[in-house]
This record gives structure tokens, sequence and C-alpha cells, in this order.
């Protein structure tokens, strides 16, 4: 329980953290890097990816803050014994009705009430690390003459780097841009992975618990989509907003 609880502290200071450096990578290095050759050629490519950066910085931030702001609200501080049949999550110390698991990098419950709001955090945050990658790829290929044609240059990306670095022809700033480019990756796959198996389980109906009988019944795919999305959910994809609770 100790180390679960200092994970559920140092999560969310490594997502602060992540976001932080990408942030600071894609403003000040990466997308002014795009635009050096010419003044001209910030026309459209410089537009685009500048418009996607803003959009999943917004929406990462805004989904992050509304899973913590529509967190599912418990009865606190009750023994899981006295209360049978109910989730109890031991690092909030509340007994949750509708919960269906924690989140350690948002230190909160996830339920009923931020789903939503947590499948398209998970989303964005895997279109903006493939992003950032793929942006960080095109950086490297120009600042160490690297062609990624050859697949297995992504693997030999890190060696070749660390070469480099240490021989003293590889600048701190391409490094660090290397370090991360892996990162990315990784960060965008386990987020797209769990946003593909919370998508998995709402279709089939498995994400939220349901402890009365009269709530077993069948429903489609489509229904238990709509059930946690909303009719706005293609609104909701563009711009962060919370789910209206429904009576």
């Amino acid at each position: 329980m100790v180390l679960l609880k200092l994970l559920n502290l140092l999560a969310p200071i490594y997502f602060v953290c992540l976001l932080s450096i990408t942030f600071s990578i894609q403003v000040f290095l990466l997308l002014p890097g795009m635009c050096k050759e010419s003044l001209f050629t910030f026309s459209f490519s410089s537009l685009l990816h500048n418009s996607l950066f803003m959009i999943f910085v917004v929406n990462v931030l805004g989904n992050y803050i509304l899973v913590i702001w529509k967190s599912p609200h418990g009865r606190e501080f009750y023994a899981e014994a006295e209360l049978p049949g109910k989730t109890f999550c031991h690092l909030c110390a509340r007994v949750m009705g509708e919960q269906e698991h924690h989140c350690f990098f948002t230190g909160t419950c996830i339920g009923q009430s931020n789903l939503r709001s947590f499948v398209l955090f998970c989303l964005h945050c895997s279109c903006s690390c493939f992003h950032a990658m793929v942006i960080g790829v095109g950086y490297i290929s120009e600042s160490i003459t690297l062609s990624f044609c050859d697949p297995t240059t992504f693997l030999r990306l890190l060696p070749i780097s660390v070469t480099r670095f240490f021989s003293g022809s590889l600048l701190n700033s391409d490094m660090l841009v290397v370090l991360m480019i892996y990162v990315w990756f990784g960060v965008g796959l386990a987020c797209a992975a769990f946003c593909c198996h919370q998508l998995l389980l709402i279709s089939r109906g498995c994400s939220i618990p349901r402890f009365h009988p009269s709530d077993m019944s069948v429903t489609s795919w489509k229904n238990n989509l709509q059930n946690v999305f909303g009719k706005r959910w293609l609104m909701a994809i563009f711009v962060p907003n919370a789910k209206k609770q429904m009576n």
C-alpha cells in the first residue's frame, strides 16, 4: 500500500514534467525549426503542425482537469466490510458506487462521471506524443543527416546518437530530442492501448459495474457508447467539456 501511495504521488508529477518538457521542446526547438530555411515556408506545414499542437495541448490539459474535477463522489472513510457489494478505493479512502478503476496519473478514481474525459485524455495524449515524435524525427534527420527510409534506423538512432554525443559532435538539445522520441513513442503506445481497451469495455457494457439485477439488461454497443460519451461526443473530441449528468 505504501508503494501504491508513492506511485499515486509520483505519477502526476511525471505527467506534469513530461508535458512541460514536450511543450518546451515543441515551442522553442521543433516548431521554429520547421520555418528556419525560409520565411515563405511558414505557409501550410507550419500552420498545420502549430494548429495540431495547440489542439492537442488544450485537449490534454482540459480533459486532465475534467478527470480530476469530475471524479466520482463517494462516502469517505468507510471500512470495506461495512458496505458489502460496493467498490472501495484504498488510495482515496472512500466507497464508490460507480467506480471503474483508480488512475495513478490523475491521482483519482475513474467512474461514470469522468470516464468520457478520461478516454479523451488518453486519446489526445497518444495523438500528441505521436505528433511530437514525427516532428522530432524530422528535426533529427535534418540535424544529423540520417535517413529514416530504412525501418531499422529507428533502432540504430539511440546508439548512433550516444556515440556522437560523447564524441562531441551532437548538441545537448539534439540528444534530448532523441531521448524524447523514444519516450513519446512508448507513452503514445501505452495511451493508445489504454484508450482502445477502455473503448472495448465501454462497447461491451463492462466499463461501469452494475450491482442490481435490473441493470444487467443487454444493450447494443452504440447505446453503451452513447451512455458514456453522450450525444455531443464529436464536440467533446475537439473542445474539452464535462458531460451533463442524467437524472
